[in-house]
């Protein structure tokens, strides 16, 4: 009898911890990846919502109040913005989404037909073009600008909106990310179906396989387009004249000028906020795209 209380009672005062409302060992162990990813995201914030609190600000505010709490000359520094020389700020934005744009639209479809082809494809040499490209992928870029500004210089293109654009139109994380979305989501038994109905291969591709991609190259173009908006080394290294400046170069050139004027600190934050404003909302506008069922169902075994 004695023996049966004692095993009874870590199971009594177990159900007491419970009544009382204390979560299991395991339930508590479950509560770290949350925890660690509420961190993550805070860090990550953090600096945007001080961006956004502080372009409501105009100088004296800027300095003179607490970090977080709004002020009230966020108009007035738009109106500044807009009418600094002329509205140059403007023309940094549109370069960055003639940039971006149209870079991240010819990276997305060299992208697209080299995964596809090292996906289908059997040829000799694929896989070394493959590890060339994941070798790509690791070469940090400051070791290629200089490169490309040579190369370019030769061909007499510094200084102008191709020298930006060019070398952005092959990206080999891209023909990777294509290469690998290829591969999951174009079904073989699908592409020898069109070929024995007498399709060409581009119209396999146009017509079967690039529907099947969409998700992929969405992505493949969101991440080049951020990547090139958010390009500094680059534009720095090879244009001069502003008027072809990003908003990135165009930013760090008020940046300077703000060590012996102050009042355009105000201008750089604002324009720093307005310059997030287009990215946010083409996260919003492409996230439609993205599902991974797709081809749910497409091929039966």
């Amino acid at each position: 009898m004695s023996a049966l209380a004692v095993h009874k009672a870590p199971s009594k005062a177990g159900a007491t911890g419970a009544a009382r409302g204390r979560p299991p060992l395991r339930g508590r162990i479950a509560l770290i990846p949350t925890v660690t990813l509420l961190l993550g995201a805070v860090y990550c914030l953090l600096p945007v919502a001080w961006v956004v609190i502080a372009s409501t600000k105009s100088g004296r505010e800027l300095f003179s109040t607490f970090t977080f709490l709004p002020g009230t000359g966020f108009a007035d520094n738009l109106q500044d913005l807009n009418s600094y020389r002329d509205g140059v700020y403007w023309t940094w934005m549109g370069n960055s989404a003639l940039y971006a744009g149209l870079g991240a639209l010819l990276s997305t479809c060299v992208s697209a037909f080299s995964g596809y082809a090292l996906a289908v494809y059997r040829f000799r040499g694929r896989e070394s073009i493959f590890n060339t490209l994941l070798a790509g992928v690791l070469m940090p870029p400051v070791v290629l600008a200089v490169p490309q500004y040579l190369l370019l210089a030769q061909a007499g293109l510094t200084d102008s909106y191709w020298s930006v654009l060019l070398p952005q139109i092959l990206s080999p994380y891209g023909v990777y990310l294509a290469r690998i979305y290829a591969a999951a989501a174009v079904p073989g038994d699908v592409v020898e179906a069109g070929r024995m109905d007498g399709a060409s291969e581009w119209r396999i591709f146009s017509r079967i396989a690039l529907p099947m991609m969409v998700p992929g190259l969405v992505t493949v173009f969101l991440f080049q387009f951020v990547a090139v908006w958010n390009n500094f080394l680059l534009p720095y290294i090879m244009l001069s004249d502003d008027e072809r400046f990003p908003i990135t170069l165009g930013l760090f050139t008020l940046l300077e000028q703000g060590a012996n004027q102050p009042a355009l600190y105000t201008l750089v934050i604002t324009g720093a906020f307005l310059a997030v404003i287009p990215l946010v909302a083409l996260f919003l506008l492409v996230q439609r795209f993205w599902s991974l069922d797709l081809l749910s169902g497409a091929v039966k075994s």
